[in-house]
C-alpha cells in the first residue's frame, strides 16, 4: 500500500464470521437449527476441546477451547458434531471470492476472518460502510451465512468493531470517536490482552482504557513489558500496522491427542507414522518443504515440551521426517513418563533453494487456507 497515504485515512474493515463452524453445520443440518451446537471433540473421549459453539450453546457459558466436557456440563443439552475442515474451507475459499471483488488488499487471519483495506476499491465505490455491507449481503444470498463487520481507519480498532454487535453486526467507529471509544472500553476487550494481563491490570486499579491512558510509556513498559509500549499508542487510537495481503505461515503440522497414555516407544512410533503422512500431504497440497522439523509432546501431567533439527536443506520426505521425529523422540527418554500428544510440524519454508544454479522461494502458504 502507499506508505504516503495517512494512516488516519485508510479505511480499515474487519470481517468475521458468526460462530462460523457451528452455523455452516446448522445451514446443512436443518434438524440442529435453533439448538445448542459444539463443534468439536466428543466429552466422552480424553482431550475434546470445543472448536466453536453456536450461539444457543454460548448462552450457557460454551466457549471455543473449553474442554468438551466442561462444555457438556454448562449446557446438557448440547449436540456434539464433529468438525467437516473440507467443507469449512471451500466456504472460506467462497468468503475470499467475495472479498476479492472488492479489493486485493485482504490479510487472512483465520478460515473465518480476514482484514481488508479498502482505502482504494475495485469498484470505486468509496464508502467502506457501503463495502461492508454489499459485501455482509453477498455472504448470505450465496451462502446463506452471516458476518459481522468492523470498520474504522486502523486494524485494531475495526478488529474490536466488529466484535460490537454480533451475530450479523455491522459498526462503524470513525476517527473523531476512537479517543473515547478507546478511553471507555474495558481492558478486558483490548485485542491482545489476555485474562491474565487483565486480571494483573485490574489489581493495579486499571479497569478502562482511560485508566490506562492516565500511565506514561515507560510506566507501562515498566509494568508490561514490550507489550506496554503498544498499550500506549493503541488507547490513543495510534495503529499504524498495514493490512498485509501476503502474510505466509510459519509452521505446517499436525498432532494428535491419545485415548490412553503412551508408555511403549513402539506405540509412540506407530502413532508419529500416522501423524507424518497427514503432515506430508499437508505439505504436498501446498507445494511446501521446510528445513527444521520439531516434534511436540505432551505429557500425562500436562507439561510440555519440543525438540526441533533443523536440516542442510528443505525436504517434504515422509521417510526423512519420520526419521528426525523418532530422533527426536529417542533423545526425550519418551519411556521415563506416559505421553498424552504427540505433533509433528516443518517450518524455515523461505529458505532459498538453490536448483540448476538458480535460487527460487518455495511457495507461500496464507493463512486463509491454513488447516485449523
Amino acid at each position: 500500500m502507499d506508505n504516503e497515504i495517512n494512516t488516519r485515512q485508510r479505511k480499515i474493515i474487519h470481517i468475521d464470521m458468526d460462530a462460523f463452524y457451528a452455523s455452516v453445520e446448522q445451514r446443512d443440518n436443518p434438524e440442529y437449527r435453533g439448538k445448542p451446537i459444539v463443534v468439536g471433540g466428543s466429552p466422552e473421549g480424553r482431550g475434546g476441546v470445543v472448536a466453536t459453539a453456536s450461539y444457543e450453546a454460548r448462552k450457557f457459558g460454551v466457549r471455543s477451547a473449553m474442554p468438551s466436557k466442561r462444555a457438556l456440563q454448562l449446557c446438557p443439552d448440547a449436540i456434539f458434531v464433529r468438525p467437516r475442515f473440507d467443507v469449512y474451507k471451500d466456504v472460506s475459499r467462497h468468503i475470499r471470492e467475495i472479498f476479492s471483488r472488492y479489493t486485493d488488499i485482504i490479510e487472512p487471519l483465520s478460515l473465518d476472518e480476514a482484514y481488508l483495506d479498502v482505502t482504494t476499491d475495485k469498484q470505486h465505490i468509496g464508502s467502506a460502510i457501503e463495502i461492508a455491507k454489499l459485501i455482509k449481503q453477498a455472504i448470505w444470498d450465496e451462502l446463506n451465512l452471516t458476518a459481522s463487520a468492523g470498520i474504522s481507519v486502523n486494524k485494531f480498532v475495526a478488529k474490536i468493531a466488529s466484535d460490537m454487535n454480533k451475530p450479523n453486526g455491522l459498526t462503524f467507529i470513525g476517527p473523531s470517536s476512537i479517543e473515547e471509544f478507546m478511553e471507555k472500553l474495558p481492558v478486558e476487550k483490548f485485542h491482545g490482552v489476555g485474562r491474565v494481563t487483565a486480571d494483573k491490570m485490574k489489581r493495579m486499579g486499571l479497569h478502562t482504557g482511560a485508566d490506562l491512558k492516565r500511565l506514561t510509556e515507560n510506566d507501562l513498559k515498566q509494568h508490561f513489558g514490550k507489550p506496554g509500549a503498544f498499550y500506549y499508542r493503541i488507547v490513543r487510537g495510534i495503529d499504524d500496522r498495514e493490512v498485509q495481503p501476503h502474510r505466509e505461515t510459519k509452521s505446517l503440522g499436525a498432532e494428535d491427542t491419545f485415548p490412553y497414555d503412551l508408555t511403549k516407544t513402539e506405540e509412540m512410533n506407530a502413532e508419529l507414522d500416522k501423524i507424518g503422512k497427514i503432515v506430508c500431504e499437508r505439505l504436498q497440497r501446498y507445494g511446501l518443504k521446510g528445513r527444521t522439523i520439531t516434534l511436540k509432546i505432551k505429557y500425562g501431567d500436562f507439561r510440555q515440551i519440543t525438540r526441533n533439527q533443523s536440516l542442510p536443506f528443505p525436504t517434504g520426505d515422509l521417510n526423512k521426517i519420520l526419521e528426525t521425529a523418532k530422533q527426536l523422540l529417542l533423545s526425550t527418554d519418551p519411556e521415563d513418563k506416559p505421553v498424552r500428544l504427540l505433533g509433528i510440524s516443518l517450518s524455515n519454508f523461505n529458505e532459498v533453494i538453490q536448483v540448476s544454479g538458480h535460487s527460487q522461494n518455495p511457495a507461500q502458504l496464507s493463512l486463509f487456507d491454513d488447516l485449523p
